[in-house]
């Protein structure tokens, strides 16, 4: 099991690099072709974007990933379990996206440019969905490559759309050109499943009762879905709801413009280059899930103490260094990457508090690995109603409000998250 963690977390490394390299490609293309306020219209519907594949997921790839991992269970039956209940959710989550975008758009964002935009993406939350599903098995089994080429191949694919179609777009207007960038997504998910499918293993039989629900897999699977899928709703609706508190507490002091060009300064390029270490926390969040969940099988403290004590240091072993570099050389790297110094004081701020984000994602790989997925909800409402609270209360700051909400987000649920591991570990 050491060599497969081992083998499972450099393959991910490497995979990790290459992907954070094409998605910060794909970040200055697409700022570079639509400009600051195209940018900023695009930032101003990702959280609703984010929301919704949470939602179209909900928490199945985390729990499958741990349960074909413990090996006790026919595989086939509990994917396809799995599929049925998803297509449910799908369709609901379909007809409820095309109900409320005239809401979303106009009443709650205040930008009737983006109505198309959100009213696409319920074309593309099935694909993601089954995407998710076949990456899931492969994360269960540590079998990480056909997930890291898959994503490899398809930024590429989406890189190399956006390069073509967002020049014949462009005389359309940036709404369309926005709405084009949630499209996309369709074609690149598809892609991504049939390399998937391709790695599946060639002896493979399906047999008719595989076809068939499993009650008790499905029970199994929710207990890790239901408190996971709400802690990403809750944290994907605090995120969702920002962009609109924020419009709101400021709209009377500063214009629309000025709000959407600094919300879309701070979550397109400074948000984007302090995450920048994040491949290799989500490397180790993926490849340790199934490791300690298997010890975990087995009760073995003595080896989840250790991985848990590894991961840690290694996540602050590579935050740190990145950390020094954005303070004494943000500006820099902003003008380098993003041709712009714009959001230099934000970097100041924000680079050294996310030293502590570098380890949320493991610790919470971490607790759904001991089946403490309540955990993860309860730290998430913890952290979204900090960061919702704080940007209220802080408006006077004006855009420096939001800065202080995602501060202090990051310090708390790190420190409750540490807490709650330890618990868990010595008790």
């Amino acid at each position: 099991m050491k060599n497969k963690f081992i083998k499972s977390t450099i393959i991910l490394l490497i995979g990790g690099l290459l992907t954070k390299v094409l998605g910060m490609i794909i970040k200055i293309v697409i700022a570079r072709l639509i400009g600051t306020k195209g940018l900023g219209m695009y930032m101003l519907i990702l959280p609703t974007f984010t929301l919704l594949i949470s939602l179209s997921q909900f928490g199945f790839p985390i729990a499958l990933s741990k349960l074909i991992s413990e090996e006790k269970r026919n595989n086939k039956q509990l994917i396809f379990s799995s599929i049925l209940v998803l297509i449910i959710i799908n369709i609901l989550l379909i007809i409820l996206i095309v109900l409320l975008s005239p809401t979303i758009s106009n009443k709650l964002l205040h930008n009737k440019d983006i109505y198309i935009s959100i009213l696409s993406m319920s074309l593309v939350i099935p694909f993601t969905s089954i995407s998710s599903i076949c990456r899931s098995y492969f994360f269960g089994k540590q079998k990480m490559f056909p997930h890291v080429l898959s994503n490899i191949i398809e930024d590429l694919v989406r890189l190399i759309i956006i390069v073509i179609g967002i020049p014949i777009i462009k005389p359309l207007g940036i709404k369309y050109i926005v709405c084009f960038l949630v499209l996309i997504n369709i074609i690149s998910e598809i892609v991504s499943t049939i390399i998937l499918i391709l790695f599946l293993p060639k002896n493979i039989k399906i047999k008719k009762e595989d076809l068939y629900p499993n009650k008790s897999y499905i029970k199994d699977s929710l207990k890790i879905c239901i408190p996971n899928t709400t802690s990403k709703l809750i944290g994907s609706i605090g995120f969702f709801l920002e962009p609109i508190i924020l419009t709101n507490i400021l709209i009377n002091n500063y214009s629309i413009n000025y709000i959407t060009r600094e919300y879309g300064v701070i979550s397109g390029y400074v948000i984007p280059l302090i995450l920048l270490p994040s491949f290799f926390t989500l490397a180790l969040s993926q490849s340790i899930l199934p490791v300690i969940s298997k010890y975990s099988s087995i009760n073995d403290i003595k080896s989840i103490k250790r991985k848990t004590n590894q991961v840690i240091l290694l996540s602050l072993l590579i935050g740190l260094p990145v950390t020094i570099t954005l303070l004494l050389k943000g500006d820099l790297l902003l003008q380098l990457i993003y041709h712009t110094n714009e959001g230099v004081n934000y970097l100041k701020i924000l680079a050294p508090i996310c030293l502590l984000h570098y380890i949320e994602s493991p610790l919470s790989s971490i607790l759904d690995a001991l089946n403490k997925s309540k955990d993860n909800l309860k730290i998430t409402i913890l952290g979204t109603i900090t960061r919702t609270i704080s940007l209220i209360l802080f408006h006077k700051k004006g855009i420096y409000s939001l800065i202080i909400s995602i501060s202090l987000n990051i310090l708390i649920t790190t420190f409750y998250q540490i807490k709650k591991v330890r618990y868990y570990l010595t008790h």
